[in-house]
């Protein structure tokens, strides 16, 4: 029997892991572990091996594991948890062959390509091209912006820092907005908006703009309010998706995304109801002398629940991603 590989995508909360056979992107025995029960990351792999029995003379010889912070030096050390490790110990500890470390958002750009129709949700029309860049974007804690390209032999990861250019308002409310923000944070990214602490803030400013007290406390709040009619969260969420348009657009032109748009994160699957009557494309196309460009381009909402496993997976013998 051929012996699995390990793969993992590991958050400031959890560390998601699972198995994957060579030649295979479908994760196996998925489990999700809280960072926080374990005090290293070798705890954490020990005991998901175990749990899943392939430990001692079965544990697995190579893994791909990605992580929430940044991975280009040999010293690790994740921006959201105590997690702190060196690349090569952990290999020489767990006995790996071959011992991949990505940041998870190259994970998840390299996960899209292996997403199953059924779980992209599309949002407006558009026809996607061959052999093109296909962009990539999620607004969940912050704003990951990368993308990927079909090389020829393997799908090349363009990791980016997207989600920190400057926020610029097209119309009246955004300016009164970024006035707003300024205030509180000086310079203004776009990911000071398009992140679910950002989604809060955002509910906040149009409260201050309409001189009302602030009714919620949370992201979730504001969404669930948004549901039940109140006509400031609405605002916020119709706000939200019309600038998500905007720097989607902004981003397209950039890298020139004619393969299309994937939208991940944990924060749009539970928009989806909102997409399709907001302004996101019409935001999303509005480019001027480009809008034609952008709006022949297709955007999807990313609904499986693994993506960065399967980009995990994918990386593991991709010969583009050291």
């Amino acid at each position: 029997m051929t012996r699995p590989a390990l793969i993992g995508d590991i958050g400031g909360t959890n560390a998601r892991f699972a198995l994957v056979t060579p030649g295979s992107f479908a994760p196996q025995d998925i489990l999700s572990l809280p960072c926080a029960d374990y005090p290293s990351l070798v705890d954490a792999v020990e005991d998901y091996l175990a749990r899943v029995g392939q430990s001692g003379e079965q544990a697995p010889r190579e893994a791909c594991l990605a992580f929430a912070c940044p991975v280009h030096d040999d010293w690790v050390k994740m921006t959201n948890n105590a997690w702190a490790f060196s690349k090569t110990e952990v290999q020489r500890t767990l006995n790996l062959e071959l011992f991949k470390v990505i940041n998870d958002f190259t994970a998840q750009a390299l996960g899209v390509p292996h997403v199953a129709a059924e779980d992209l949700v599309p949002v407006g029309g558009g026809t996607a091209q061959a052999h093109s860049i296909r962009l990539v974007i999620g607004p969940g804690t912050g704003l990951g912006v990368a993308a990927v390209f079909p090389g020829q032999h393997a799908w090349i990861p363009l990791p980016t820092e997207g989600g920190h250019v400057t926020f610029a308002p097209t119309d009246e409310r955004e300016q009164n907005l970024l006035r707003y923000f300024h205030t509180r944070y000086g310079r203004v990214s776009v990911e000071r908006i398009l992140c679910g602490q950002g989604l809060l803030d955002l509910y906040c400013a149009h409260a201050s703009l309409k001189g009302a007290n602030p009714r919620y406390q949370s992201p979730a709040e504001v969404t669930t309010g948004a549901a039940e009619g109140d006509a400031i969260a609405v605002d916020t969420v119709q706000r939200f998706l019309k600038i998500l348009g905007d720097v989607c657009g902004d981003a397209a032109l950039t890298t020139g995304a004619r393969g299309g748009v994937y939208l991940c994160g944990g924060i749009l699957p539970r928009l989806l109801d909102w997409l399709p009557d907001s302004r996101f494309r019409a935001a999303f196309a509005d480019k001027g002398r480009m809008s034609a460009y952008n709006a022949d381009i297709p955007s999807w909402v990313v609904t499986a629940p693994w993506t960065g496993l399967l980009g995990a997976a994918e990386a593991l013998h991709n010969e583009e991603v050291e």
